[in-house]
């Protein structure tokens, strides 16, 4: 079964794909991702890669739709139409992003900025996701560097309110609301981690993740489409600067979930005036070895609570920044 169900109660399409769970499971010194694998070419620097389970294909199956006919005016159903791809970041099985060279790095970024514009040019797809996801607590089982792009037939909830609160704060005030929250955090001063002449990095006032970060684009531009080569530049070493301060934080390959925002593509309007590029890094860790979970308050009620004090927490990200740029990189 694969197909789009409609959830009524908070007017959101779920991604049911029961074929996924055939997955199978890995040799346990096999990895797909290394050359050799038979799977991927015998050299390359990064490479997109067709995810050979998908969620989201461009030719989804018929939906199968166990419900009433009573019931149709209540649940919908829709195609799982779009795709997925994995972006491999290195041939490296046990490498990081922040260890690339910045030539390296710089590759990494020209492909997702490739792969978004070829993915928006079909017109059923709606919003392009970038992401990575990154450890075990955040259930990644392959550790090769890598990450992922989903196309959406849809806009998801999360970004649906996020387009829609940013253009109501344009109609209101004739300002970009995260050119606004990122000059009141570089005013502020206490929760920037790091910028460059391109882009801003802070734990954001609002943080629901004990050591989240957002990175937004200083100049305001709605995608990653629209960059130019010194915002690739200045994007990669941003990325690579703030995952090299997680993993000195508590000397440890730190999880996270690395989230890029994007302006939805195919729109009915044109939303480059009030939607701003940006990245959430969602680590799920307090500690150490301590667990941020999404329990009953935040999975169930989206009622957020962060355990620890945001400023506090941005000041140990930026020492242990200072630790990472010390011990030198590539």
């Amino acid at each position: 079964m694969a197909e789009l169900r409609w959830n009524p109660i908070i007017k959101d399409w779920v991604m049911v794909v029961s074929n996924r769970a055939k997955r199978p499971v890995m040799p346990k010194d096999y990895c797909p991702f290394c050359p050799g694998s038979g799977k991927v070419p015998e050299e390359y620097t990064v490479l997109k890669y067709d995810n050979d389970f998908p969620a989201l294909s461009k030719n989804p199956p018929e939906e199968d739709t166990p419900f009433t006919e009573e019931a149709k005016g209540l649940y919908k159903v829709a195609p799982t139409y779009g795709k997925c791809e994995v972006i491999l970041f290195s041939p490296e099985h046990n490498g990081t992003i922040h260890g690339l060279s910045r030539e390296h790095m710089r590759k990494l970024v020209d492909l997702w900025k490739d792969r978004f514009v070829d993915l928006s040019s079909d017109e059923k797809i709606k919003y392009v996701y970038i992401f990575e996801n990154r450890g075990e607590a955040v259930g990644v089982t392959q550790p090769h560097p890598h990450g992922q792009i989903y196309g959406y037939s849809f806009i998801p909830k999360k970004l649906e309110t996020e387009l829609a609160s940013a253009k109501e704060y344009y109609e209101k005030t004739g300002k970009c609301l995260f050119c606004d929250i990122d000059a009141e955090e570089k005013r502020f001063g206490e929760r920037v981690i790091f910028e460059n002449e391109r882009f801003i990095a802070y734990v954001p006032f609002f943080a629901d993740y004990a050591y989240g970060v957002n990175i937004s684009i200083k100049g305001h531009k709605s995608s990653i489409a629209r960059f130019d080569d010194k915002d690739k530049d200045d994007l990669g070493e941003i990325i690579q600067n703030v995952t090299g301060a997680y993993d000195s934080l508590f000397d440890t390959r730190f999880p996270y979930m690395m989230c890029m925002h994007n302006a939805p593509v195919n729109y009915h309007e044109n939303p480059d005036n009030y939607y701003h590029f940006h990245i959430e890094m969602l680590p799920p860790m307090r500690g150490a070895n301590t667990q941020q979970f999404r329990a009953s308050s935040e999975s169930g009620a989206w009622a957020c609570c962060n355990p620890s004090s945001p400023e506090r927490n941005a000041g140990q990200i930026r020492e242990a920044l200072e630790k990472y740029l010390k011990g030198g990189r590539k």
